[in-house]
């Protein structure tokens, strides 16, 4: 008998590593978000947005894996992270 078809639950994580360092080693984790490396002014710069990032999900009444990729990409602008291209 088959195994009845089990709605697949979508995952998101956002990654942020920090390149510059200081010889520290920062790991700050959260329920859908990891962040590695840095300086840290870096590392707190990025654990900032990532709150913020959180904040405006919640304030939409979305998780992560809920919003379309142009929508976190606009949650992402709004909180001052900018895409660049790849070289």
């Amino acid at each position: 008998m088959p195994k009845a078809s089990k709605k697949k639950r979508r995952k998101a994580l956002m990654l942020g590593v920090g390149l510059d360092s200081d010889g520290h080693k920062r790991l700050t984790t959260g329920p859908n978000f990891v962040l590695v490396g840095g300086t840290a002014e870096t590392h707190e710069v990025m654990t900032e947005k990532v709150v913020k990032i959180n904040e405006k999900l919640a304030a939409r009444g979305k998780q992560l894996a809920e919003v379309s990729s142009e929508e976190f990409e606009d949650i992402a602008h709004s909180v001052g992270l900018k895409q660049h291209p790849p070289n």
